[in-house]
């Protein structure tokens, strides 16, 4: 209850900061009111084209996370059990950490094309983030936990689902949640520089050009909306398994 309060006077406290700013500003053009925003943000719901806009970067956005995940998930793992493999993927996990995403962003326009860009540099920002969590998950589970699959199975599948698996859930559960954001706000930005038909992106770009800064802050709640949905998803359902009976008691020990 005290969480959901202190929550509640951070976001009244930046609306009155809001309210202030307009009263100095005074200047739709510049910064809209509260209100106006508010009317805009519900005609996204009532339109169908606004709808179909709002499914679409959704759409595009669980396919590059989905995507990213599995791959990212795939390769943490078996770089965990293989050194070499993370050896010979570390430089280009590094790269995908470090570049610029406006340099990516040109480099897959130019090989790639308007259309797939979104796509493709989304999962690339996503990606190294899930990588990277599973293979320090895989790569940080207390040996003696392992040993005891071993001892009593020697199987790898088993050791897999009822040992390495829950044990990277939590590390797991955190890079989602982080490539949530980061996500929304990449894949919004290429398709606003890709111009992509039928895109919160160009949705934002046609509100600058027509001078609907209203429709902007609307676009740009809905997006942090979308964000904070999506996180609470991950927060609450995204759990891979339960750890085993022989895991729980030498954690217990």
């Amino acid at each position: 209850m005290k969480k959901a309060s202190l929550t509640l006077l951070s976001i009244f406290t930046l609306f009155l900061v809001w309210v202030v700013a307009y009263g100095v500003v005074s200047n739709d053009l510049i910064l809209p009111t509260p209100w106006h925003v508010l009317l805009a943000f519900f005609s996204l719901f009532t339109s169908k084209a606004s709808l179909t806009v709002i499914l679409s970067t959704l759409l595009r956005l669980l396919l590059s996370m989905l995507a990213a995940g599995l791959v990212g998930f795939l390769l943490g793992i078996f770089a965990g059990f293989h050194s070499k493999l993370a050896i010979f993927l570390r430089p280009y996990v590094t790269i995908l950490r470090t570049i610029p995403v406006i340099s990516v962003f040109v480099i897959m326009i130019v090989l790639f094309g308007l259309k797939t860009t979104p796509y493709l540099i989304t999962f690339l920002m996503i990606f190294p983030i899930i990588f990277q969590s599973v293979y320090e998950g895989i790569r940080t589970i207390d040996p003696e936990m392992i040993d005891v699959y071993r001892l009593e199975d020697n199987h790898f599948w088993t050791a897999l689902r009822y040992c390495y698996i829950p044990f990277i859930n939590t590390p797991l559960k955190t890079a989602l949640l982080q490539s949530a954001g980061l996500g929304v706000k990449v894949l919004v930005m290429a398709e606003y520089l890709a111009q992509t038909r039928t895109s919160i992106g160009n949705a934002l770009y046609l509100a600058k050009a027509n001078l609907e800064y209203d429709q902007v802050f609307a676009w740009t709640i809905l997006l942090i909306l979308l964000a904070v949905v999506i996180e609470i998803f991950i927060e609450r359902y995204a759990v891979l398994g339960k750890k085993g009976q022989n895991s729980r008691k030498i954690s217990n020990d």
